[in-house]
């Protein structure tokens, strides 16, 4: 049985929430004659950012600056790599960049650019943190990482107390691991959990290219710089190191802040596999916004601050939430649905925060639906 047969929504009390909601925002675009994809602003963006990420290896090459001076460009790289994953590639694997499945196939492989897998990210985001958000089960991104606990329902041990205090530390390895092994993990639980229609050709395929990739990656990362230009390996190991983790910095809280605050829920199926809930109405329940006014912030997190939007309208292009997001709300206040938000970023991570405190403590539980 494939793993995502095994979890089912029941809308048992029918709401029309969604389908209302759909309506407006389908309207909005209509009235405005404004497509869901990216405008001129979205594009300029990801020129910009891919910019970051490649000027300064050019450079490092180029002008081979001082070491100081060489760990300051790995660092800007680092704040790329996150701007590319939040606001190019993210859109693009969910099919929302372009109308054409070629312009959105290329920008998402920016992910590969950057030393990611662009087919392993959609299956893991989008099909299974999209539809069964927060679902321990189901969800990879509120799984237990080695010291860190996400949800309250696994078992909680001795020094999950003190993760308030050194999460951020293993949260800048998350990339470095995502570009070392995390893709090589997913392969195999991915074929073994049947979450793909591969046939086993298919799948070896898939692994060849999953390696070439990563080859290719890690030299023109880590060789090229010294066999080609002389630069000493171990201090292109140490801006490597740089660029991750302030990467995965970056990237890890942006996404804590929007599933792992307080306020959210982390309901369970029954014995039968069944949520008994709206599927929209579950993603209100287990998403959180935050910052939306904050017009910076909003440009370089691609709209992942507007996580409610994103996750009802995963194929609208994050330039467009802002316009959106007062018809989301208004809406579910009119149909008594909660719309989560926190108003600044020191406010999401404080409840973030929190969350990882309480959740360092708390005992393995049943949650309801909330």
């Amino acid at each position: 049985m494939k793993l995502q047969s095994k979890v089912k929504f029941v809308n048992k009390d029918k709401s029309l929430f969604f389908p209302t909601l759909r309506k407006r925002v389908d309207a909005y675009f209509t009235e405005n004659n404004i497509p869901k994809t990216a405008n001129t602003a979205m594009i300029v963006k990801s020129v910009v950012l891919l910019l970051i990420y490649l000027l300064p290896f050019v450079l490092l090459l180029a002008i081979q600056p001082a070491f100081p001076l060489s760990l300051l460009l790995w660092f800007m790289m680092g704040l790329g790599v996150a701007g590319i994953g939040m606001s190019v590639m993210h859109d693009a694997n969910h099919g929302a960049f372009s109308n054409s499945k070629r312009v959105n196939d290329l920008m998402g492989h920016t992910l590969n650019l950057v030393g990611g897998s662009a087919f392993n990210w959609k299956l893991q985001h989008n099909i299974l943190h999209h539809t069964y958000t927060n679902v321990v089960e189901m969800d990879e991104d509120i799984q237990d990482r080695l010291v860190l606990r996400f949800n309250p329902h696994s078992k909680v041990k001795f020094f999950h107390k003190l993760q308030w205090v050194y999460a951020f530390v293993f949260y800048g390895l998350l990339t470095l691991y995502w570009v070392v092994a995390k893709d090589f993990v997913q392969y195999a639980l991915f074929k073994k959990n049947g979450v793909n229609n591969n046939t086993a050709a298919e799948n070896r395929n898939w692994f060849m290219k999953l390696v070439a990739m990563k080859a290719t990656y890690f030299f023109i990362v880590l060789a090229v710089p010294t066999l080609f230009f002389g630069i000493p390996f171990l201090q292109v190991l140490l801006g490597f190191l740089v660029m991750h983790f302030v990467a995965g910095i970056v990237l890890t809280v942006v996404f804590q802040l929007a599933h792992t605050v307080e306020g959210t829920s982390h309901p369970r199926p029954d014995e039968h596999g069944v949520i008994e809930n709206d599927w929209a109405i579950h993603q209100m329940n287990t998403t959180v916004n935050f910052s939306r006014h904050n017009k910076i912030l909003s440009w370089y997190v691609g709209g992942l601050n507007f996580q409610i939007e994103h996750h009802l309208f995963p194929r609208v292009c994050h330039v467009h939430y802002p316009a959106i997001a007062d018809i989301v709300k208004e809406t579910a206040a009119e149909f008594g649905v909660p719309y989560l938000e926190n108003e600044t970023f020191g406010q999401a991570v404080r409840s973030h925060i929190a969350t990882l405190h309480r959740f360092g403590r708390l005992p393995n539980m049943n949650e309801a639906i909330g």
